[in-house]
């Protein structure tokens, strides 16, 4: 390991990437699938699209939909979801081995996530995570949001870390591309919310990981 460069700071994504949402995120589409008299998308399908958000999941669950009554609906999504935050969410497996480990290692670990503070906070503070995170960047604490890099720069700033021995942790394209305008080391996270469509080889991220506990093997070999 080159001690000079050795990451002092890991920064993860919140949804796909630190905590698996998508039983959650995915069951608050199905009462107004059942209002409008349509059939909930199937699970697996409907997982793909989470990392797209609110947005993302309603046009996924409702192609036949215009983007105007999507937008309608995104309210009444919120409401539903910010309810039932964390009655099946939960970190991935290999997660807590992970934070435990860098915590132990005085590596410092924070969340910097689009998803809104009002469904951010009380959701980190529900699986006991806030308190341990060196920073929580929202995507709305600043009026950029990922790719833009000032959320990653901010959850830096709080945390006490600078980008050239911080890695960012994220399972979508803006993710890496944040990190890369950040300055930092960007780490795919393959295991995540991918779309069918999407291939992560591609975003350009330095090193690409399928299960947490291989973040710490390439933090001892860094």
């Amino acid at each position: 390991m080159n001690t000079a460069q050795a990451p002092k700071g890991v920064l993860l994504d919140l949804d796909g990437t630190l905590l698996d949402t998508a039983p959650d995120m995915v069951a608050a589409l199905n009462p107004i699938c059942g209002r409008l008299g349509v059939a909930a998308p199937d699970y697996e399908f409907a997982r793909d699209y989470v990392s797209m958000g609110a947005t993302g999941l309603l046009r996924g669950a409702l192609p036949y939909m215009d983007e105007d009554e999507i937008a309608a609906l995104v309210p009444e999504y919120l409401e539903i979801y910010a309810a039932n935050l964390a009655c099946d969410t939960v970190l991935f497996d290999g997660m807590e081995a992970l934070l435990n480990t860098l915590e132990a290692s005085a590596i410092r670990w924070g969340v910097v996530t689009n998803k809104p503070a009002f469904l951010t906070d009380p959701l980190l503070k529900a699986l006991n995570l806030h308190e341990r995170s060196a920073c929580v960047v929202s995507g709305d604490t600043l009026p950029q949001r990922k790719p833009q890099p000032e959320p990653l720069l901010l959850g830096m700033q709080q945390a006490g870390l600078v980008a050239a021995t911080t890695l960012y942790v994220g399972d979508a394209e803006r993710d890496i591309q944040a990190g890369r305008n950040a300055g930092m080391k960007t780490v795919a996270a393959v295991y995540g919310y991918i779309l069918p469509e999407d291939n992560p080889a591609d975003w350009q991220a330095d090193y690409q990981i399928d299960h947490p506990a291989e973040l710490l093997d390439l933090i001892i070999n860094l």
